[in-house]
C-alpha cells in the first residue's frame, strides 16, 4: 500500500515538472529515462525481463532485491507507462504455485 501510494506521488510530481500536456489522462505515464531513473533510485528496481506487446510497444518489469517490482510498456517514441507494481516478487515461489509448473 505505501508503495503504491509513494509511486502514485511520484508520478503526480512528474506530471507536475513535466506538464500536464505530456502526462495521461490516469497520470502514470512519463518519459521512459525518467521512470527508470526514479525505479532505480527510489525503490533499487532493475530491469528482470522484456517481451514485445506488439511492433511498437515493449512490456518490461523490472524488480528490486527487497521483492518490489513494476511492470511498464514502452513505445517507439520514449514513453512508458505503469501497468502495475507490487511486493514480493519471487520468481522461484510464484513459478512453483502456479497450477502444472
Amino acid at each position: 500500500m505505501t508503495r503504491r501510494l509513494v509511486a502514485t506521488m511520484f508520478l503526480a510530481s512528474l506530471a507536475i515538472s513535466a506538464g500536464a500536456a505530456q502526462a495521461n489522462a490516469a497520470g502514470q505515464c512519463a518519459p521512459r529515462a525518467d521512470l527508470i531513473k526514479a525505479l532505480g533510485e527510489k525503490f533499487h528496481e532493475s530491469v528482470a525481463g522484456r517481451g514485445l506487446i506488439n511492433p511498437n510497444v515493449i512490456l518490461e518489469v523490472f524488480v528490486s532485491e527487497q521483492g518490489s517490482w513494476t511492470v511498464l510498456a514502452s513505445d517507439t517514441k520514449g514513453q512508458s507507462c505503469i501497468l502495475s507494481v507490487g511486493e514480493g516478487w519471487d520468481s522461484t515461489t510464484m513459478k512453483a504455485a502456479l497450477p502444472g509448473a
